[in-house]
């Protein structure tokens, strides 16, 4: 089995595999501040990986001055309606680039009306939760603030403000959700954390995910301070051992069946990510972020001709898979949305232009992704966006 690092430190060969009758499945493994890692335990199973986030607890917001677009246009279209906006991103901006991003979760109106200043605007009224993934900011001296409605991966314009009022304020955050390590053989590190439960643990580290070959699927990020232990329900010398915090970049029950097919290996065909909905497209494209790192990446090629099959392209994740198979293979990344895209054809990633890229059956996309708006400023479909970036690269693009 190829043997890779992790951290430069630790030798995942060496701890993949016991003699026991069934698999190691993760590894628990520590950051020094060196930024290398040292090995805490491996273990059979673990309960709680598969969780939804704590919802934020609900808050009522006013976004002033606001001239809203595609969805939340729909919504106050229709008055007195019971529908919800979903997610909303909130982009402050400060001048003339973005500088902060806010999610206000499952996003409803309440009500609203004309602003006073001017009737061809809004001050909206809405119930939300607020979550921010930086530490509480400011806003800068002179914002506005872009509104975009949608999945992580494929948001469109809902319209733009000149104010949110009840956005930057200080918040609490949700009490941590443990992790239950199942079938757990604690090393040295782990096994002196024991012997102190009670003592502060602030340290952090990562959960690796093996596939049943031994080899690495997906990290996240935990906390290591351990509420308690006990022998394990698999008996013999190992242990249940409870992680106070098992990290917020966790994925959801309804991503199980998309690790389940990694956990076979790496993807060896093409568009094995096909038979999922955009949310199971959108978890594949979250593991394939880690396959590129293991083995390292390519080094960079360009010139010649790549096939993007686009008969199942009907959703920005979709793209995305397929797009990353056509130019490096099945399994492989090649970015998640628009920016990080943008961010591949800039080399590191294995390919870069000049090349040619011809997109067999693109009416598929062009069709399905027809209202989805990379850029409210220019009218341009997701697909047209991508396609002019490609140009704009280097890449000549050949649609079929």
């Amino acid at each position: 089995m190829t043997v890779h690092m992790f951290g430069g430190r630790v030798r995942i060969a060496d701890h993949a595999t016991w003699d026991r009758g069934f698999p190691v499945k993760y590894l628990l493994l520590r950051e020094d501040q060196d930024g290398g890692e040292e090995f805490w335990g491996r273990c059979a199973g673990v309960e709680g990986f598969f969780v939804d986030p704590v919802p934020p607890p609900r808050e009522v917001l006013t976004l002033r001055g606001c001239r809203p677009d595609g969805l939340l246009s729909e919504v106050l279209a229709e008055p007195g309606a019971p529908r919800g906006l979903g997610d909303v991103c909130v982009e402050v901006w400060d001048g003339g680039r973005p500088v902060q991003w806010w999610t206000l979760v499952d996003a409803a109106v309440v009500a609203h009306r004309p602003h006073p200043a001017d009737p061809g605007r809004y001050d909206i009224v809405l119930g939300a939760g607020v979550r921010n993934e930086d530490a509480f900011v400011a806003p800068p001296s002179v914002p506005h603030f872009e509104l975009f409605a949608g999945t992580s991966v494929a948001e469109a314009s809902a319209g733009r403000c000149s104010g949110v009022d009840g956005l930057f304020e200080a918040r609490v955050d949700p009490a941590p959700v443990p992790l239950e390590l199942i079938g757990c053989e604690p090393a040295e590190p782990l096994l002196a954390a024991l012997r102190r439960p009670r003592r502060p643990e602030r340290d952090r580290g990562h959960l690796l995910v093996l596939d049943r070959h031994g080899a690495v699927t997906a990290s996240r990020p935990v906390g290591l301070a351990v509420t308690g232990a006990r022998p394990s329900v698999l008996g013999g010398t190992l242990l249940d051992i409870t992680l106070t915090d098992g990290g917020d970049d966790r994925p959801s029950p309804a991503d199980r069946p998309v690790w389940a097919a990694w956990y076979q290996g790496p993807p060896a065909e093409p568009n094995l990510w096909a038979p999922y909905d955009a949310r199971g497209r959108a978890a594949w494209l979250d593991l394939t972020t880690r396959a590129w790192r293991v083995p390292p990446a390519r080094p960079d090629r360009s010139g010649g001709e790549h096939h993007l099959d686009g008969r199942f392209v009907t959703d920005v994740p979709g793209l995305h898979c397929a797009m990353a198979e056509a130019l490096l293979g099945p399994g492989r990344y090649f970015g998640r949305e628009w920016n990080a895209f943008e961010d591949c054809l800039g080399g590191g990633f294995g390919v870069v232009p000049p090349f040619t890229l011809t997109w067999h059956d693109s009416g598929t996309a062009l069709r399905a992704l027809a209202d989805v708006v990379g850029d409210p400023q220019d009218g341009l479909s997701y697909v047209e966006d991508i396609v002019r970036l490609l140009e704009r690269r280097g890449v000549t693009v050949v649609l079929r």
